[in-house]
């Protein structure tokens, strides 16, 4: 049985204050979850700000709150200003790494200090990624780190941050822009990050087209990677690869040919 946190008893009651049957939406605001710890006798929380933030970007929401959404239905916290948040209901995006995918092996360039070191949080993914050039291999653009930890303001949605960009060049000349949002094996990847990565390159990078990369150890060598697009109003994901990182030995000849036979895209 998962164990209720205090931040789940907090967010559940705010919910549930707003919720009634048939909404699609309840607004709040950070005021309403001092309120809610009040109400429930606890202490209120150091850092009002995390407990919506840990519901959107890496925990779930309790099940007192997932269980009123319909089948096929999700609810996820958007921003909606300064201080300002909604809970949405949303059509449910899975995104865990599908099992049956085939995975590539890719000759691991990570120096050696970084691995022996390497942990596997969204950081130690970022620097795997960015030495083995994964991104380069998975979109098929030749790809630069913009930035990392780009932290911005977004028009109806607030402060957003984004774990790292990169910009890219094709070989017609077109120019990308690839938010990428990473998570350990231990957190999940969320839908709002990447609407709110559709949204920061709309309000920033209007000329360049937008592709959206999750990323996530599935272990301490085997990466997911995730491309999305918007379809019709929603999200949805546009390609999936499976990546696993091996020394020399680990990359046979008879896995070199298998790749060569693999069709384009």
């Amino acid at each position: 049985m998962v164990a209720i946190t205090q931040y789940d008893r907090i967010i559940g009651d705010v919910f549930m204050r707003g919720f009634s049957a048939g909404s699609t939406q309840v607004p709040f605001v950070r005021d309403d979850l001092v309120e809610a710890a009040t109400r429930l006798g606890l202490q209120r929380p150091k850092n009002l700000g995390d407990i919506p933030y840990s519901f959107r970007y890496r925990k779930e929401l309790p099940q007192s709150i997932t269980d009123t959404a319909p089948v096929g239905y999700e609810w996820i916290i958007r921003g909606a200003g300064t201080g300002l948040y909604r809970f949405d209901l949303a059509r449910a995006l899975d995104l865990n790494p599908n099992a049956s995918l085939a995975v590539t092996k890719i000759p691991d360039a990570t120096p050696g200090i970084i691995s022996r070191y390497a942990q596997t949080d969204e950081q130690a993914l970022l620097a795997v990624i960015r030495y083995n050039r994964l991104i380069d291999t998975f979109v098929g653009v030749t790809c630069y780190s913009l930035q990392n930890h780009m932290a911005t303001s977004v028009p109806g949605i607030g402060a957003v941050e984004v774990d790292e960009v990169y910009v890219g060049l094709d070989k017609r000349g077109a120019h990308y822009v690839f938010p990428v949002e990473a998570k350990g094996a231990k957190d999940r990847l969320g839908r709002v990050q990447i609407e709110q990565d559709f949204a920061m390159c709309d309000a920033k990078f209007p000329d360049l087209a937008c592709r959206p990369i999750g990323a996530q150890f599935m272990n301490k060598t085997t990466i997911v990677l995730f491309e999305f697009e918007r379809s019709g109003g929603d999200l949805a994901i546009s390609n999936e690869r499976h990546y696993a990182l091996v020394d020399n030995a680990g990359l046979s000849s008879a896995d070199l040919a298998a790749y060569a036979s693999r069709p384009p895209g």
